[in-house]
C-alpha cells in the first residue's frame, strides 16, 4: 500500500472557502445585472476567504510534499548530510511560520482589545485576523509531519 499523506481539515476548509467565494461572487453578479447595484459584503468576504483558501491550500501542499523545492543538492548529498539539510529546511520553515503565527496572534489580540471594526461591514476585525495564526500553526504542523516522513524515508522527492 502506497503512503498517502493527507490534510483533510485543510482540504475541507479550502473547499468550503472556494465554494463560498463562488456563490457570493455569482450572487453579486446576478444582483448587479438585475438591480444595477452591488452587494456590499462580497468584496470584504471574498478577500478574507481568499486568504483562508491560500493558507489552507499551502498547508495541504506541505503535507503532500507539493511545494516547489530545488532538490539537486539534497539528492547529491550522502544520507547523513542530507538529513541535516532536511532538518535545516525544517528549521527555516518553522521559524517563518512560527513568526507568522506569533505576530498574527499578537495582531489578532490587539485588534480584539481595540475593538477595531472592518471598514466595509463594521464587523470585528479580529474575526478576519484570527485565521492567520491558526492556519500558520496548521502549516507548521504539516511541515513537521512532512519533515518526519522525509527523514524516515516514507516521503521522497522525485528523481
Amino acid at each position: 500500500m502506497k503512503f498517502s499523506p493527507d490534510a483533510r481539515p485543510e482540504r475541507w476548509l479550502g473547499s468550503l472557502a472556494l465554494a463560498i467565494i463562488s456563490l457570493i461572487s455569482l450572487g453579486n453578479v446576478i444582483t448587479r445585472y438585475v438591480t444595477g447595484g452591488s452587494l456590499a459584503f462580497t468584496e470584504e468576504f471574498s478577500v478574507f476567504l481568499l486568504v483562508v483558501l491560500t493558507f489552507a491550500g499551502a498547508s495541504v501542499a506541505l503535507r503532500r510534499n507539493g511545494h516547489i523545492r530545488i532538490g539537486l543538492l539534497e539528492r547529491a548529498l550522502p544520507a547523513g548530510p542530507r538529513k541535516l539539510l532536511i532538518l535545516f529546511q525544517w528549521l527555516c520553515g518553522a521559524l517563518v511560520l512560527g513568526m507568522i503565527a506569533w505576530f498574527g496572534g499578537k495582531l489578532t489580540w490587539e485588534e480584539y482589545q481595540w475593538q477595531s471594526l472592518s471598514p466595509g461591514l463594521g464587523l470585528p476585525q479580529w474575526w478576519y485576523l484570527a485565521w492567520l495564526p491558526l492556519l500558520a500553526a496548521a502549516m507548521l504542523i504539516r511541515l513537521t509531519q512532512q519533515t518526519r516522513d522525509r527523514l524516515s524515508g516514507r516521503l521522497e522527492d522525485e528523481p
